[in-house]
């Protein structure tokens, strides 16, 4: 099985400030799908949420009011995305920032969220726990994965998140001697203690050898 063969959904969005429940609303929205150790599709827009970006967040993204106002309307891009993602399991840097907008803007249209999440900083705070911090430009860097555009914009940081996926499931693969790295795997890593990687891999490798 290759590195990364199960098919994912990395995502990424941009917006006017840190959560929906203090009124912040999606400015741009990325997402690409991984399958057998590559990138093979992408979806990618800016989204006119009707609601104005904080000078700090322009700066932060370089995405302008004026670029907003002639972006197509969130409800429409939301559907587009919804369509996009259907219930592939879906992957997100610091995943509890992105799951909130996402709900957030699929509740808005009346769509149910689907598929689940998993999130690449709890992964690599176990894979890598010698690195600086666990923020996606420092794990770039210390995992030596291309940089790929500008971060802080969403097509740039899903596709470096992609990346690093794919380097997690080789660390994983190298270091374990696994023939593959399922997704039930990564779930039980990312709830594990952050010491707990070896002893995580091999109680899930004794479990799947008694099935």
């Amino acid at each position: 099985m290759m590195v990364g063969s199960e098919t994912v959904v990395v995502i990424d969005f941009e917006t006017t400030g840190r959560s929906p429940e203090q009124g912040a609303r999606a400015t741009e929205v990325a997402a690409v799908v991984v399958s057998n150790g590559a990138i093979v599709d992408r979806y990618q827009s800016l989204m006119n949420a009707g609601v104005p970006i904080p000078p700090f967040i322009e700066t932060l993204t370089g995405i302008s009011n004026r670029m907003i106002r002639q972006a197509p309307d969130a409800a429409r891009v939301m559907i587009e995305l919804a369509d996009f993602i259907g219930e592939i399991p879906l992957v997100a840097h610091n995943a509890s920032f992105d799951a909130k907008f996402l709900q957030a803007e699929l509740q808005r249209i009346g769509r149910p969220q689907r598929s689940k999440m998993l999130c690449s900083m709890r992964l690599a705070r176990r894979i890598y726990p010698n690195a600086p911090n666990h923020q996606l430009a420092t794990l770039v860097r210390h995992a030596r994965i291309a940089e790929t555009g500008a971060y802080h914009r969403a097509m740039a940081d899903a596709e470096m998140t992609a990346g690093l996926w794919l380097k997690m499931h080789a660390e994983l693969e190298s270091s374990f001697n696994l023939p593959s790295v399922p997704l039930a795997l990564l779930e039980q890593i990312q709830r594990a203690p952050c010491n707990g990687l070896r002893a995580c891999v091999e109680a899930y490798r004794r479990s799947s050898s008694m099935q």
